[in-house]
């Protein structure tokens, strides 16, 4: 594995450094300060952007390692839904997505330090997910936790929310925020 090069996480998100540390990796947060910004009308490829960004921000405060970016997206009905800006926002998204499948899709950027330059190889994993439906008492109760302020889509399938998870496809770990599997295998490639 990449142990001879020290591996940054550019992300303050507890999730992340909690995944990390489960699959025994070291790691140092730098947290990327960039705006989450996209051109790409491509979902998988808006998701790409956003954690280059990141990776690329964090890059310039640093001169070695191995840096590990990521942003994780919801997609219903072709549309991207951030964090939610307030509760309103929250329960309008979680009335969205119950009863229904939507995409959770991790984009995730790898910034490498070699020689006199930067290389960047950025990927991503899509998880499709299905919620059971959900009554406006259960969805306010939810946003009454407090847990969907700080994810994309309103919900965190790790928490109180996984009672109303009906069905997953794909890896867990991409909607909790970091595909772990791809992302090993791409830092020992």
């Amino acid at each position: 594995m990449s142990s001879t090069k020290e591996i940054i996480l550019a992300s303050a998100s507890p999730r992340r450094q909690e995944l990390l540390r489960q699959i025994g990796i070291n790691f140092m947060v730098i947290v990327s300060d960039s705006e989450e910004e996209y051109s790409s009308n491509d979902p998988e490829k808006a998701a790409e952007e956003i954690s280059f960004g990141k990776a690329r921000n964090v890059a310039e405060k640093c001169d070695s390692g191995v840096i590990v970016a990521a942003d994780t997206i919801v997609v219903v009905d072709g549309r991207i839904l951030g964090k939610p800006e307030d509760e309103k926002e929250a329960f309008k998204m979680l009335k969205e997505l119950q009863g229904r499948s939507h995409k959770v899709i991790t984009g995730v950027t790898l910034a490498r330090f070699e020689k006199n330059e930067i290389r960047y190889n950025s990927f991503h994993e899509t998880t499709e997910v299905e919620i059971y439906p959900m009554t406006d008492v259960e969805i306010l109760d939810y946003i009454s936790t407090g847990d969907p302020m700080d994810k994309a889509g309103s919900y965190g399938i790790q928490g109180v929310f996984a009672k109303f998870i009906k069905k997953i496809d794909g890896d867990y770990y991409n909607v909790v925020g970091l595909p772990l599997g791809r992302l090993y295998h791409e830092l020992n490639t």
